[in-house]
């Protein structure tokens, strides 16, 4: 799947800095359910995918970090001794932002130079930005001979999107990142952290379609939906003081006083809460590979997406329209933040191949626009590459 080698990645690295590295690799993800549902503590279930953020890694002997992407042709540094870095807008504020957290934490960490070469698709809603900084923190912290449970690591890089970048990211990202388990997806509780793996059937691929368009307000309505969640609790606690997070909602009390909530508000709280739902049901189908029952749990995620939350596009619902009406689709919904990106697919191994031609063929003619569609597997989460 990757375009790059753990060698030609050394290779790269020797020239520009004139040192040996270490190479680590962190993947991106796809939800196959429970879309929207992390920063309401709510249950996810992602899986790990074959596209990575590399880093190459050599300690220096100042405490600046250097770093060279492979993908901007640009570089950026920082000095650790520096009193409060502050973000830049760049995309090196991934990097530095976990930098931070780390140190804030009280991890003292050595200078370090860095090469980054990202396969993730930026903007694809494959979290690219969970990659490098899940890649990051694991490397800044084998090259300082430190050690960091891996639910602590996605928990710092999560903090380095939230309060350093500024995008208000639930957990599920940096935490699959970090605990991907190869053939498996996880079922998360974005509370507890608890979390275990499902086994994914063999006789299925994971089919991944980039509508290749992401809508500028994704970023905008990204936050506006959580300050939505947000009021809907506030709303909510007046009538049920105990309440944290749409968690702690039943359907049936969201039903018993949704006439104190804007209709927005409601359908908000509506999605997050059949969301967790299904998810739990989607668990179940998957121990007893159930396939059927997760496609459909699959379909109505999409539409509550599409109707309740409103963060799907004309793109995505004609990718899943098309998807469904496929011989060997179990199921199909958009997955990410929404407003573009990506859909998630599972097909039957025998019509992937089929299914590729077929759909890519039927929305170029729709839209003009090229897809990018490919299967993948359950990969495992952040490791060094040994040459």
């Amino acid at each position: 799947m990757g375009d790059i080698t753990a060698a030609d990645l050394a290779k790269k690295f020797q020239v520009l800095f004139g040192a040996t590295p270490k190479i680590y690799r962190a993947p991106g993800r796809v939800n196959l359910i429970g879309e929207h549902t992390d920063y309401n503590d709510g249950f996810v279930m992602p899986a790990a995918i074959e596209f990575y953020t590399w880093i190459a890694i050599a300690p220096r002997q100042d405490r600046k970090l250097l770093v060279h992407s492979t993908n901007f042709l640009e570089s950026a540094e920082i000095d650790l001794e520096s009193d409060e870095p502050r973000p830049r807008n760049h995309w090196s504020d991934y990097v530095f932002g976990v930098a931070v957290m780390l140190q804030r934490a009280g991890h003292h960490l050595r200078g370090a130079s860095l090469l980054v070469h990202g396969e993730v698709p930026i903007g694809s809603g494959l979290s690219s930005s969970a990659a490098i900084e899940v890649a990051t923190g694991f490397a800044l912290l084998e090259a300082s001979r430190l050690t960091v449970h891996r639910v602590e690591l996605a928990k710092l890089c999560q903090r380095a999107e939230n309060d350093f970048v500024g995008a208000r990211c639930g957990i599920m990202d940096q935490f699959i990142s970090c605990c991907g388990r190869a053939g498996h997806a996880l079922v998360l509780d974005c509370r507890s952290l608890d979390y275990r793996p499902l086994p994914l059937p063999g006789e299925v691929s994971l089919v991944i379609c980039n509508t290749m368009v992401k809508h500028e307000l994704a970023s905008g309505e990204y936050n506006t939906r959580r300050a939505e969640c947000e009021e809907g609790v506030r709303l909510l606690s007046r009538f049920l003081p105990q309440l944290r997070a749409l968690r702690d909602v039943s359907l049936q009390d969201l039903k018993k006083y949704s006439a104190h909530l804007p209709e927005a508000i409601f359908k908000r709280c509506r999605h997050v809460l059949s969301e967790n739902s299904r998810v739990t049901e989607a668990a179940a189908a998957l121990e007893c590979a159930d396939l059927s029952m997760f496609g459909r749990l699959m379909h109505d995620s999409h539409v509550s997406l599409r109707d309740d939350y409103q963060v799907s596009c004309a793109e995505l619902d004609l990718m899943v329209e098309l998807a469904e009406k496929f011989p060997g689709v179990f199921g199909a919904r958009m997955t990410g933040g929404g407003f573009g990106g990506c859909t998630i697919n599972m097909v039957a191994n025998e019509s992937v191949a089929e299914f590729q031609r077929h759909v890519a063929s039927a929305y170029e003619k729709s839209t003009s626009l090229v897809p990018r569609i490919f299967a993948t597997t359950a990969a495992e989460g952040v490791a060094e590459v040994l040459r």
